[in-house]
């Protein structure tokens, strides 16, 4: 589905490119690729490059590496006879063979949900570490300007006695656990882009996300906490919780990812890592079920609490907050509240 042309979603691509401390002037007549460019965050990238081209006429040549083409011509319907719009169709795992010059690449390929760390764990490993191998070897080629990638939260594992993790602090996890695939393949990931600045001055920056979401998410079959609440409110099903629903999570809506995505690629430190997340409004997450509820009256939802044993797909740690601060010197900051948030995303369902 081609969101664009939503109302919702077009006023969030006037609010995101309207962020002053964002210089997308450095991106007039650049050449962006994106990887896995069907996906959430990297779909609201894409777009957001074309609207500066439609709106501001910047003429950047976008180039979206997707798996599927089919799904890509679909969720890009729009675009597909702008010249400076091009769909490069082929798996990420494989040698990345394009012609043209490269400025920027956003690297975003690679599953992430429960659904994906149960049925295709190689899978996640593959695009972490064969994918990013093949996304370092194309930059190499072509010289970038820099790599933007989003690595993860979970890369710091169970870290103890902090209330905010800065980027400087590990903590541990067990390889051997089944959601392992994830977060190590995360971690390698990252290790691969310093050791090719290393060896062969590659630039890159590094985000790790917590908890995104917004219009563009998958919301069937994905398994992430928001994902099912979204879907649920989607199509007018009561939201069931397995547990109290006592969990804090602090959710960062896209528009407010996408600013931070598209200034750490800017204006980052080059070999340097910045936490992303929206730390104002840590909620429990049946707090959230209940927001989603009131939001939308006319679907007759409600909350049911269906108490059982955890299935062990979800992150199990105690939460601690990401400290944030490094990305707010360079002038970011989340704008865009939970309970706004939720109404533009399951507005953008309809």
């Amino acid at each position: 589905m081609f969101l664009y042309n939503k109302e919702v979603v077009f006023q969030d691509m006037e609010e995101l490119v309207s962020r002053e401390y964002v210089p997308y002037e450095m991106l007039r007549d650049k050449t962006v690729l994106i990887t896995g460019a069907t996906g959430m965050l990297a779909y609201y990238f894409t777009m957001a490059l074309m609207h500066l081209n439609l709106t501001k006429d910047y003429n950047i040549k976008v180039v979206a590496l997707v798996r599927n083409a089919k799904k890509a011509e679909a969720k890009f319907a729009g675009f597909l006879e702008d010249s400076r719009f091009e769909i490069l169709a082929q798996d990420v795992c494989a040698p990345i063979k394009y012609d043209g010059a490269v400025d920027y690449i956003f690297h975003a390929a690679g599953a992430c949900s429960p659904y994906f760390i149960k049925h295709d764990p190689t899978g996640i490993i593959s695009a972490n570490t064969t994918g990013t191998v093949n996304v370092l070897e194309l930059a190499r080629e072509k010289k970038v300007t820099n790599i933007i990638y989003p690595s993860t939260r979970e890369i710091y594992g169970k870290v103890e006695g902090v209330e905010f993790i800065k980027e400087t602090d590990m903590g541990v996890f067990d390889p051997l656990e089944a959601r392992s695939c994830y977060p190590e393949s995360k971690r390698i990931a990252e290790t691969i882009l310093r050791s090719y600045n290393v060896q062969f001055g590659v630039p890159f920056t590094v985000l790790r996300i917590a908890h995104s979401y917004g219009p563009g998410m998958i919301i069937e079959s994905d398994g992430r906490v928001m994902s099912d609440f979204i879907s649920d409110a989607v199509n007018s099903r009561d939201i069931i919780l397995k547990s109290e629903g006592l969990a804090l999570r602090a959710f960062c809506y896209v528009t407010d990812a996408v600013a931070a995505i598209f200034l750490a690629m800017l204006k980052g430190e080059c070999c340097e890592a910045y936490n992303l997340a929206n730390e104002t409004e840590p909620t429990p997450i049946r707090d959230v079920a209940q927001m989603l509820t009131e939001l939308f009256p006319e679907r007759n939802i409600k909350v049911i609490f269906d108490i059982a044993q955890n299935s062990g797909a979800y992150c199990n740690y105690a939460r601690v907050g990401l400290d944030t601060k490094k990305l707010e010197a360079l002038g970011w900051a989340p704008e865009v509240k939970l309970r706004e948030g939720l109404r533009r995303t399951v507005v953008s369902f309809d």
